[in-house]
């Protein structure tokens, strides 16, 4: 390197940043993703949830039985009946990191947010933040912009109940253009109500309360497909219930201090041990682990005093030392269980010798199909591997974008980052797999081998990419195949669009260009918006991914791509759907086309 362009590395490179920040200027470390509130996970999302948390761990420790919480656009307002923040640390609780009760076990046993940052993000990531403390007919009142205290005041107020009232409008310099989305709300508040039997939550005048906790969590998710009714069982420190379903794989809603840990972790992986040792314990025999969870759908919530989670945003739990009692505690209550439903013990039985039947018959058409691979070629056909993978090295940045022939794949291989983006290619529409035995995928030739590129031919343990990316033609027939493809990972892989590993890939449909400028629209009101805001424009029609050229193909799944993510509401409607849409209902579904035709 010649000296010129050498960096100067000494004391004035060193940079020493406030808490305030720090939160705005890593703001993925404290809340994930920023995201548009399209997804679940978005960090509008997080905002909120930082919010709600403290005012639940008021409810744990016995303090209010009611949270009310409005969104207004962009405007959101939580009121709780706790205790409501001391008077004299208002400004401190929510604006100095390291400030808060939490670190007192006196005062909070069981909180979720125990490292006194949640609600400081939120002040420091919202353009205007109002906290008012009501505490004996007294108050103090806080307003800060972007974490800067603008005002504050304090005075009586007899009529009001204590508590604390929260009100903060996300940064738009942070966050962008965003939206609020009903329904994510709503399915937050429904888990809320359902780890905290006895509170009320109250989202926009719609009422949320729970009686039975997690035994309603479960029956609201999975609705009527249950082989047997769901087993309940809470003690002071954990709370779980179950059944099995039809379903294929495992499907699990696993919570920490009311923390929903999407990705698990030590407390699940217990449950799931104490699962199998209790039904080994009541039949006296020794069934595999696959056998029995074959079809299980599972809630647990722990309380600790002390969890351990691998990021701010506590997805995954990582305490060690909680495995033997939860373990033995599940197995108990399994073992009282089948003890005492004589019915669903025998129904139980039945499940998991015939899970066994199928999954010897399984392994003989997998070691079929693993022969047929082999004698195809080495390498897995139609797939042009990255060089990161889950488990190593920016695996989690990993994704996998599965195409519909040569031609589509043509321009993403030509312009992906080869070291974090796969394409796997399907010669044509894959089969329709709905109502079809899991064994009937193994002895398909093009799913097999997509399976092997995922990852997933034995299990899901070995995944190879963070994002599965469906890209198809924004045609019928692109529509068509992507169906096809969600019918194929919700029948048998639904854990990989529970756990939001399953993506669409959004491509623009129009290009609108003149000389001196082109813009890329992804619909037709973007169209018509740019015909008239550039001067004579040609307008091309993109038919499919592959009359996109690869130079300009590479800013579409580059730091710009768009993707959305397949969520799931909840797993009790997908077979209705799946079956209506997919299934041989032809009449009915050819009824439905003619009438909602346009």
């Amino acid at each position: 390197m010649s000296e010129k362009h050498k960096t100067v590395y000494d004391e004035s490179k060193i940079k020493t940043l406030s808490s305030l920040e720090h939160i705005r200027l890593r703001t993925g470390m404290y809340i994930g993703r920023l995201g548009d509130g399209s997804n679940l996970n978005d960090g509008i999302y997080i905002l909120l949830k930082e919010v709600i948390d403290n005012s639940v761990d008021e409810h744990i420790m016995g303090y209010g039985d009611r949270i009310v919480v409005k969104v207004e656009k962009k405007t959101v307002k939580v009121r709780d009946y706790g205790r409501g923040i001391p008077l004299g640390k208002v400004i401190e609780c929510v604006s100095i990191i390291n400030t808060g009760a939490k670190y007192n076990d006196e005062v909070f046993q069981f909180s979720v947010g125990l490292n006194g940052v949640g609600t400081k993000a939120v002040n420091a990531l919202s353009e205007y933040f109002r906290v008012v403390a009501f505490r004996d007919g007294k108050y103090f009142e806080a307003v800060f912009e972007r974490g800067v205290l603008k005002s504050k005041k304090s005075g009586k107020k007899p009529d009001e109940k204590n508590g604390t009232y929260v009100e903060f409008v996300p940064d738009s310099e942070i966050f962008d253009e965003y939206e609020f989305n009903s329904e994510f709300i709503e399915q937050r508040m429904w888990n809320y109500a359902c780890l905290n039997a006895g509170l009320t939550l109250v989202f926009n005048r719609k009422r949320f309360v729970s009686r039975n906790g997690l035994f309603d969590l479960l029956s609201g998710e999975i609705g009527n497909d249950t082989l047997y009714e769901i087993g309940y069982f809470k003690s002071r420190k954990i709370e779980f219930a179950f059944t099995h379903t039809n379903d294929y794989g495992e499907t699990y809603f696993s919570f920490v201090n009311g923390q929903y840990t999407s990705d698990g972790g030590t407390h699940q992986s217990a449950f799931r041990e104490g699962l199998l040792k209790g039904v080994n314990d009541f039949y006296h025999k020794n069934f595999s682990g696959i056998d029995v969870r074959e079809g299980v759908a599972g809630a647990i919530a722990v309380k600790l005093q002390n969890p351990v989670f691998e990021s701010q945003t506590k997805n995954k739990l990582g305490n060690s030392e909680i495995r033997s009692w939860i373990i033995q505690e599940v197995k108990s209550a399994v073992v009282d269980f089948l003890h005492k439903n004589n019915e669903a013990s025998k129904k139980l039985e039945d499940k998991i010798v015939n899970n066994e039947k199928l999954r010897k018959e399984l392994i003989a058409v997998k070691k079929e199909a693993k022969e047929a691979a082999k004698k195809i070629a080495l390498k897995i056909p139609n797939l042009k591997d990255c060089k990161y993978h889950l488990g190593g090295k920016d695996g989690e940045e990993s994704m996998i974008f599965i195409t519909e022939g040569a031609s589509a794949s043509g321009s993403i291989v030509a312009s992906r980052d080869v070291y974090r983006q796969a394409v796997f290619s399907l010669r044509g529409k894959p089969q329709n797999v709905f109502n079809r035995k899991k064994a009937d995928i193994y002895r398909n030739e093009e799913l097999y081998n997509m399976m092997m590129a995922l990852g997933i031919e034995n299990d899901m343990e070995n995944l190879r990419y963070g994002k599965i990316i469906i890209a198809t033609d924004a045609d019928y027939d692109g529509f068509h195949i992507r169906n096809l493809l969600l019918t194929f990972f919700l029948n048998y892989f639904d854990e990989l669009v529970v756990s939001g590993r399953v993506f669409i890939l959004e491509t623009p449909i129009f290009r609108v260009r003149n000389k001196k400028e082109t813009r890329y629209c992804y619909s037709i009101k973007e169209r018509d918006t740019a015909t008239g805001e550039i001067s004579s424009p040609e307008v091309t029609r993109f038919k499919g991914l592959g009359e996109i050229s690869p130079g300009e193909f590479k800013q579409f799944i580059g730091d710009d791509i768009r993707l959305i993510s397949v969520n799931i509401r909840s797993m009790k409607n997908i077979r209705q759907t799946l079956e209506f849409y997919m299934g041989k209902n032809t009449p009915e579904r050819r009824t439905y086309i003619m009438e909602n035709l346009i």
